[in-house]
């Protein structure tokens, strides 16, 4: 995307007019998430911290929402907890490192929803019987890279029956993707992120215990795993496009559409 910004910075910004939303809304709620569950659990340290809060500026971090930007995966700065403040030790453990992955996809389930309600209306007829609504919300589909870009807004004009309706679409499919990228890469069970918890709590009874030097190294190995191969953006890839390719066909077929 840097070249993008270079070489044509009004597409750019155009674009990220949909997507910094999308990637501030899946970040903050995230975090909320994290600490509102924690707060029900018996530990009050992000509530006093004021971490219970949807301003993003409480959330981000820089390198992570960078990264959320230009690679569609990333974090926010950890909502601090303490574990020692839980009642009920693993099980709260558990219940708050889901909490974030778990607003992620309820967002990407709510996003994608309004996207095929919105569909009845934004589509001509004739474009969804010939197309059907996968074309145009299939994450691998062509349809779904036009909307998702607004410099292809011209070839989509004759297909569409409420043209103003593009931009919310075009926001609700950003929301979509993007939590579930968040959702699924901070399932990959490697510190700091929400997948190591989640596997030292099931499968090792919590019994991991890094230290702080320890995991400010596992989370510079990853940062550099990040930056510098394309491992981990490949496999979120292939998750992001395996779980939508299963869950869109439900819903069209849940609300008749397609």
């Amino acid at each position: 995307m840097l070249d993008w910004l270079q070489q044509d910075p009004w597409g750019f910004l155009h674009f990220m007019i949909y997507r910094a939303p999308a990637v501030l809304l899946a970040l903050s709620l995230h975090e909320l998430a994290h600490g509102y569950v924690a707060y029900r659990c018996g530990d009050s340290t992000a509530k006093d911290l004021g971490r219970l809060t949807l301003n993003p500026l409480k959330h981000l971090d820089l390198i992570g929402t960078i990264s959320m930007f230009l690679m569609g995966i990333g974090w926010a700065k950890p909502v601090p907890v303490n574990p020692a403040r839980f009642r009920n030790g693993r099980m709260d453990d558990l219940k708050v490192s889901l909490a974030g992955v778990t607003t992620n996809f309820i967002l990407f389930i709510i996003a994608t929803v309004l996207s095929i309600v919105i569909s009845t209306s934004l589509y001509t007829l004739e474009a969804k019987a010939y197309f059907g609504l996968e074309f145009f919300l299939g994450f691998q589909q062509n349809g779904f890279h036009l909307q998702l870009f607004p410099e292809y807004e011209p070839i989509l004009s004759d297909l569409l029956k409420t043209p103003w309706l593009l931009h919310v679409q075009r926001f609700l499919l950003q929301l979509a993707l993007v939590n579930l990228g968040m959702g699924l890469f901070n399932l990959l069970p490697i510190p700091p992120l929400d997948g190591f918890h989640v596997v030292n709590d099931i499968l090792f009874k919590g019994k991991i215990n890094l230290g702080g030097q320890i995991f400010r190294f596992t989370h510079i190995a990853l940062l550099i795993l990040l930056f510098t191969t394309n491992f981990v953006g490949n496999w979120v890839s292939k998750a992001i496009y395996g779980v939508q390719g299963f869950i869109l066909p439900l819903l069209l077929k849940i609300f008749q559409a397609g």
